[in-house]
């Protein structure tokens, strides 16, 4: 029995198109889903390298305008995976014209336009996603599990860290093809909404909402030639950020984010600490949970290593044997997969434009504290 096809339209052919393209030919090979994702159509600016990405990764047709892809009605979803400056205005068009829309985090530049993104999809009735892939390692979502469980009670403190060196040389310009995450204009801000936006939306993920935060943020390299104009101008994004943060249940957080810690390439790690266990993870050694359970006999009691890869781990049974690994790009993978099986169900899955926009407010709030230098309450609406 044949089964029904959702034709996708990519925007974007850069790292995040790559992951997406990837993640749409996987996900029905290794899930029974309800829909066949077919790769319909690509578009981007560049007629030379979109057609070069579409040939390589089998999209079927290629467009110069994603206005374009918008008006065709052989495409069901569109999926955002271009800078940050493009998100509200396609997801917008593309709401209105009763598409699915997926796009890449942060939802937008600010709170504000994450706003009327929206609205467009909850106006329109469209299932929407955020690529917070992160929320899909198993070992993550093992946590999550023991968490909903209450096997961790009352929760004292959250604190996290991203951290990455490449932007450390002065002589790096900003502006342009892969360099648009220096200019603000484009990404509407550094490390916070870069970084820290996967910190944040994985904690509340796992420990619900942030209420207040108190923030820092610094950036090193004041100016920068821009490779579109050739001029020498001013960085107005933050190159670090760190803030502490109270959580509506009353625990504590440290974040913290910079791309000037050499030696760190991708550096994301997570503890948690509750009355009765705790835990951590670490991107680098992604199939590993730290477990600590206070309940054990004293003799026994100490932190367990949970080598999350058996077929009652949270998605390995669609993988290979237990001890077999998998990695980053299966995040992607089981997103689509994820979202793809609420599609005829029509309960939405997580994370929603919406929740895309709680972590907005937060990302907001943090760079206000850092300008105020004063505690900022998180807004909610």
């Amino acid at each position: 029995m044949s089964k029904k096809t959702l034709n996708i339209g990519l925007v974007g052919y850069g790292f995040m198109g790559r992951t997406h393209s990837n993640a749409f030919r996987q996900a029905p090979k290794f899930f029974d889903l309800p829909y066949e994702p077919v790769l319909k159509a690509v578009s981007a600016r560049n007629p030379d390298r979109v057609k070069k990405f579409a040939d390589n990764w089998g999209w079927q047709s290629v467009e110069s305008d994603w206005k374009k892809l918008v008006e065709r009605d052989d495409i069901d979803l569109i999926d955002i995976a271009s800078p940050n400056d493009t998100h509200a205005e396609i997801a917008i068009a593309a709401a209105k014209a009763g598409k699915i829309v997926m796009c890449e985090k942060p939802l937008g530049r600010t709170a504000e336009e994450a706003k009327t993104m929206v609205k467009a999809v909850e106006d329109a009735g469209v299932a929407n996603m955020v690529w917070y892939n992160y929320r899909r390692v198993p070992a993550v979502v093992m946590l999550k599990d023991l968490l909903d469980e209450g096997r961790f009670g009352r929760i004292f403190h959250y604190r996290t860290q991203f951290l990455q060196d490449w932007t450390i040389s002065q002589d790096l310009p900003m502006g342009g093809e892969g360099l648009w995450r220096l200019d603000a204009s484009v990404s509407g801000s550094g490390v916070t909404g870069d970084l820290l936006a996967h910190n944040i939306d994985m904690a509340m993920w796992l420990n619900g909402p942030i209420k207040e935060v108190s923030a820092a943020t610094e950036t090193f390299i004041k100016e920068r030639k821009n490779t579109l104009t050739g001029e020498v101008v001013p960085v107005k994004i933050d190159d670090a950020s760190a803030f502490i943060a109270r959580f509506e249940n009353g625990s504590l957080a440290l974040f913290e984010a910079t791309r000037y810690a050499r030696g760190h390439k991708a550096l994301f790690t997570l503890e948690i600490n509750g009355e009765k266990a705790s835990a951590s993870w670490d991107l680098h050694d992604l199939h590993h949970l730290q477990y600590f359970d206070y309940k054990n006999d004293g003799k026994l009691r100490g932190w367990t290593d949970i080598h999350i890869t058996d077929g009652d781990h949270p998605y390995m049974k669609n993988w290979w044997v237990p001890g077999l690994q998998i990695g980053y790009e299966h995040t992607f993978t089981h997103q689509v997969a994820d979202f793809v099986a609420s599609l005829d169900s029509g309960k939405p899955v997580g994370p929603t434009f919406r929740d895309g926009l709680m972590t907005e407010y937060v990302t907001d709030a943090v760079l206000k504290s850092a300008q105020t230098k004063k505690w900022e309450t998180v807004a909610t609406e």
